[in-house]
């Protein structure tokens, strides 16, 4: 595991109630429009603080994460909340494990500064949405000093990250703050020479 990644002997600060306060779930599931219909892959679900809001609203969520004592505190989550909608899997941000064109949208959210390569992310994000689905990271503002969330050296600007969105295939359609520490950037997936 490198510096960047979120321990898990740190989750009692992703369990905390203060936590709905600066990063409302509610506010992050407006922006994201979900509908009824759709498939969610949560990439980086962490204790499923988004996932269990967006399995309430979509007809299926995929959890993502690569450390399965977080997929375990999810699956106890979803039992308690009798969501059956929930598949959980053991995957990287950039090989999930789910099928090509299988998403109607990924939500990324408080990851995109653990990611080494973000061009393996983008592609992977590429791979696993249908046409014109949609991808949402959520992640640190840069402006504002730890804590909470993570160092100030690995917080990236929403601006850098909306440039390699960009680059690596999404039209970016929205970009704002989100809560009180985050910034939420939303790209659609374009086709062939459509960037």
């Amino acid at each position: 595991m490198h510096e960047r990644r979120f321990p898990i002997s740190q989750v009692h600060k992703l369990e905390d109630p203060e936590r709905r306060k600066w990063l409302p779930p509610d506010e992050v599931m407006r922006f994201l429009d979900i509908h009824a219909d759709w498939t969610i892959a949560d990439i980086g679900a962490g204790i499923g603080y988004f996932t269990l809001p967006m399995a309430r609203i979509a007809a299926k969520v995929f959890a993502v994460d690569v450390e399965p004592g977080m997929l375990a505190r999810i699956e106890s989550r979803l039992i308690e909340a009798e969501l059956n909608n929930v598949v959980c899997l053991q995957g990287e941000a950039s090989a999930t494990g789910l099928a090509g064109s299988s998403c109607d949208c990924i939500l990324m959210a408080n990851v995109w500064h653990e990611f080494d390569d973000h061009a393996a992310v983008l592609a992977e994000a590429a791979r696993i949405l249908k046409p014109n689905g949609r991808l949402a990271v959520l992640d640190w503002r840069a402006d504002f000093d730890a804590p909470p969330g993570p160092p100030q050296a690995h917080r990236i600007p929403k601006e850098v990250a909306q440039f390699a969105i960009s680059d690596g295939g999404f039209r970016v359609h929205s970009v704002c703050h989100v809560g009180t520490y985050s910034w939420f950037l939303m790209g659609l997936r374009t086709g062939e020479g459509e960037k």
